[in-house]
């Protein structure tokens, strides 16, 4: 087999706050694949690096009174430190913010711009002109333009889903001051995207991503390209434009850049040659490993911004899809928006490197954390099968027979069954379909399992005639259970680790072909625990305890999961006009999963809303009660209909939502004070 140079990157993390599980499933996913492909022999790098710029970091900073280098320094060491706790190795790991990175921006920035691809043109933005800085979009809330949502971002509406521009929004605010943003002109720098649509449309086509995302892309092309705006005026954490002062490039443009400038602070230290992996005419291959939500910017920006600068282009990007936590977003009321630092205060860190990967395919699909399942997997696969197999048979190899195989192997033709299956294995590996790995190893384990259960040296052993079959048993059995462990070596480095030391062998990848006979290993030692539901339950009431304020709150009480908002002066809430309101009539909404269409009667007039109560409710629970409205509320249009107030209701979600019920003697109509 030839050797391959491969060049892997996981998408760099933001320094703007801790690891959490669901970033953890994309570092897994590529550290599995790095360390295949350098247990299959091939010169594969796997590096990374913080993504330290941008306006956040910037604030963050000043909020905690110190720089954003500092601040940056700080996140840095905490997450290499979950990453290397979670065995997840990089050859390097760098940050944007370095003089590799400045110089690699600059020179590409340069390359560009002196081929014509960088143009300028003055833009309208919205500014704070209490904090005097220009707003990014994720900085500004308004009413969405398309459907009148209130509390919408300044890029995007959650109820509708439009896209739009911040200065389209209605009534906008500034999320840093609370002040209304004026429009303000600044000269701004564009790469000129549409220059390379029929390269891009090319190498799309050129199975570079997964097909689904390739044609969620041509529906970019389909609207036209747009020039990109790469420029952010000061203040602003980042590098500066060359010969552009008080410009700075817009941490998307040096971002990616960030492969390139990890890649050469290892060069720089090893002597690798960073032009053999990055040049025109490079023959080593490139991949990156990213969340599907940023797809746009790695598969139509960054081939653009390398194919412009004459660098190479990556020979595929792989998307993945989000976690879910039993069934749902991760949420931090429920404690399960798990930091990597509190699962690794209660569980191994190799059970969710194992269940990610027995859940993982080539796909776009989110994947599910289901604890339970979780658990029983982990039990019954890695305890009850693998590790099974070896402390059947261990402890008669060193008691009986002086820690030292047989000679013989008892059934060479279902060992060659375990060796045939390497290839097999190999393609789902490289082809990232874990999942289909995995059910292949353990269907193999069963098999073994099975041999040794039939076989039962616990019996032959009590037979002086039958001690050396015994012996020929467990030294089959130690063999097939050292092939698992050679295939599960990318996902379970530190128990394959652990193997190693117990067998007193390498577990290489070429190895599966051979058999050890004869062979001298240590005593058995426990490998791996069983997974415990109190300790799982233990780690999700940590991440709950965690966003308890520390005044003496009950941390069961809902102000502990939900603390006060901050304070508005009264004139704020007498524009606010509340009314009771009889629910004259109720229906189940067609197409709407959580929301009940409510007519109000109001006592002279009607109004319809749409409520999201239909978890908790059904229409015929609550016509004819009374409840409490906000009566001024704006009309809002939805999918479903105009929405022409809110019904007021307590509770967490899903079936605990209590719609109010104000008390008897109270009327449709009346203004509640």
């Amino acid at each position: 087999m030839a050797q391959r140079k491969i060049l892997i990157t996981s998408a760099l993390p933001y320094a703007n706050g801790p690891t959490h599980l669901g970033h953890l499933l994309e570092y897994i996913q590529t550290d599995i694949w790095a360390r295949f492909q350098k247990l299959r022999g091939h010169q594969a790098y796997y590096v990374c690096a913080d993504d330290a710029h941008g306006t956040p970091i910037m604030l963050n900073a000043q909020k905690q009174g110190i720089t954003p280098e500092e601040m940056v320094a700080r996140v840095s060491v905490e997450r290499q430190r979950d990453f290397a706790d979670f065995n997840i190795l990089f050859d390097n790991y760098h940050s944007t913010h370095s003089p590799e990175n400045k110089v690699l921006s600059e020179l590409i920035y340069n390359r560009l711009n002196d081929k014509g691809h960088i143009k300028k043109r003055t833009i309208s933005q919205l500014f704070d002109p209490e904090k005097g800085i220009f707003l990014p979009d994720r900085f500004v809330t308004g009413t969405c333009p398309s459907c009148d949502a209130v509390d919408q971002n300044g890029d995007s509406c959650d109820v509708c889903g439009a896209t739009y521009s911040p200065t389209e929004l209605k009534d906008p605010r500034s999320v840093m001051s609370g002040a209304t943003p004026v429009l303000k002109d600044s000269e701004h720098f564009f790469f000129d995207l549409p220059a390379f649509e029929g390269m891009l449309k090319t190498w799309l086509r050129s199975g570079s991503i997964q097909s689904e995302m390739a044609n969620k892309l041509e529906e970019w092309f389909a609207d036209g390209l747009q020039q990109w705006d790469i420029s952010r005026d000061a203040p602003y954490f980042g590098f500066e434009i060359p010969n552009a002062p008080g410009k700075y490039f817009y941490v998307w443009l040096d971002a990616p850049i960030g492969y390139m400038a990890s890649f050469k602070n290892l060069c720089d230290k090893t002597g690798l040659n960073f032009d053999e992996f990055w040049s025109k005419d490079s023959d080593a291959e490139l991949y990156h490993f990213i969340g599907k939500d940023i797809i746009y910017f790695h598969s139509l920006f960054w081939p653009a911004m390398l194919e412009g600068a004459d660098f190479r282009k990556p020979t595929n990007v792989f998307a993945h899809g989000f976690v879910t936590v039993n069934g749902a977003k991760m949420s931090k009321s429920k404690g399960t928006f798990i930091k990597a630092r509190t699962y690794l205060d209660h569980l191994n860190p190799e059970y969710l490197r194992y269940y990610f990967a027995a859940k993982l395919n080539s796909g776009i699909t989110d994947l599910d954390l289901n604890l339970e399942d979780f658990a029983q997997r982990v039990n019954a696969d890695l305890v009850g099968k693998v590790v099974n197999i070896a402390s059947r048979c261990a402890s008669f190899i060193t008691k009986k027979f002086d820690g030292t195989l047989s000679e013989v192997i008892l059934d060479p033709a279902l060992i060659s069954e375990f060796q045939n299956a390497s290839e097999s294995i190999a393609n789902h590996f490289e082809g990232r379909d874990y999942s289909r790995a995995i059910r292949e190893i353990m269907a193999l384990a069963d098999k073994a399992n099975q041999f040794i259960d039939a076989q039962a040296p616990w019996v032959l052993i009590k037979d002086e005639s039958k001690q050396e079959l015994a012996h020929q048993v467990c030294t089959q059995g130690l063999n097939m259970f050292r092939l698992l462990m050679v295939y599960l070596k990318p996902v379970l480095p530190k128990m394959a680790s652990d193997v190693e030391a117990f067998l007193n062998t390498d577990l290489a990848w070429e190895s599966a072909q051979t058999v050890l006979t004869g062979h001298t290993i240590n005593p058995f030692k426990a490998l791996m625990q069983r997974v415990e539901m109190d300790k799982v339950n233990a780690m999700l009431a940590d991440s709950k305890e965690s966003l308890v304020p520390t005044v003496k709150i009950d941390p069961n009480s809902p102000l502990a999961k939900e603390p006060i908002a901050a304070e508005i002066e009264f004139d704020d809430f007498a524009k606010v006009d509340l009314r009771i309101a009889k629910i004259a009539k109720a229906e189940h909404v067609e197409g709407a999963e959580k929301l009940l269409k409510l007519t109000l009667d109001l006592g002279g007039e009607t109004r319809q809303v749409f409520a999201g109560i239909k978890s908790a409710y059904q229409p015929e629970d609550i016509e004819g009660k009374l409840t409490v409205m906000v009566a001024n509320l704006k009309p809002r249009k939805m999918r479903f209909g105009l929405s022409e107030g809110m019904v007021l209701a307590a509770g967490p979600g899903g079936k605990e939502i209590y719609i109010l019920n104000p008390d008897e003697g109270s009327i449709p109509g009346m203004r509640v004070m």
